[in-house]
């Protein structure tokens, strides 16, 4: 590799985030602003989830997280929640050979307990599938709650403790962060949230702590990949202090 080539690829590791982490947000109301049923929406946020992977890959990307479906999406309609697990079955049927065929390996974060067969089977295939890829990885959170995943830990830690396999006094962050859902994958470098709402909603709340939040206007269905590198940018342009000293994110 040249001078000119090792300068580029440290830049780039400097400015590209590794892990961003997406809230696609505003499937239902860019639906509504256009007289088009709910369902219509997610069918065309699942065509903006295939270019944000894409995109992701091809600018050096190394992790994308997205909320697919939260623990609190139960209480939605009957008939859209049947729509949605109908969705995330064609997704894995469509866009899983492809998505293996582009080396990306797809992980899944959530709770698996009450999970329909069949979409358990199709969660663990796109998993055992994709496991030696070594190109993006695909975090998909389903049927996930950040509260919900501490609460894991926390159970998991007790019963450690219980059986005497861990002290109650070395219970530390670090402890914690062993028993969450991927503890091997890092935080989040960057969350983006679409439809202009600005919170969290109980999305990784535990990683999100020294993450850079950018906020986008725009609906879910209409974010692609110029949407995606302004928020890049933005982030290049934060200062990430992580509790201490300045830490820039861009060259």
């Amino acid at each position: 590799m040249s001078e000119a080539e090792i300068s580029s690829a440290v830049e780039t590791a400097i400015e590209v985030p590794g892990h961003v982490a997406i809230i696609m947000d505003g499937n239902g109301r860019w639906a509504a602003a256009r007289g088009l049923p709910r369902v219509e929406g997610h069918r065309r946020g699942v065509e903006a989830l295939r270019r944000t992977i894409r995109a992701a890959s091809e600018i050096g990307i190394q992790i994308v997280t997205i909320f697919s479906f939260s623990a609190e999406n139960w209480s939605r309609p009957v008939s859209e929640v049947s729509e949605l697990m109908g969705l995330l079955r064609r997704f894995i049927r469509n866009d899983l050979a492809e998505l293996h065929q582009s080396n990306v390996r797809v992980r899944i974060v959530g709770e698996r307990t009450g999970l329909d067969a069949d979409i358990d089977r199709l969660l663990v295939e796109a998993e055992e599938l994709t496991r030696k890829n070594t190109g993006l990885t695909l975090v998909v959170a389903f049927n996930y709650g950040a509260r919900q995943e501490i609460a894991r830990a926390a159970r998991r830690i007790a019963e450690q403790v219980e059986r005497g396999a861990l002290k109650s006094a070395d219970v530390t962050v670090d402890t914690v962060g062993q028993f969450l859902d991927a503890p091997d994958l890092p935080d989040p470098d960057l969350i983006i949230r679409t439809s202009g709402e600005q919170r969290l909603s109980n999305f990784l709340l535990w990683q999100a702590a020294y993450s850079e939040l950018v906020f986008v206007p725009i609906y879910w269905p209409d974010f692609d990949r110029a949407a995606l590198e302004a928020a890049v940018r933005e982030y290049q342009q934060r200062e990430r202090r992580f509790g201490g000293l300045v830490a820039k994110t861009g060259s």
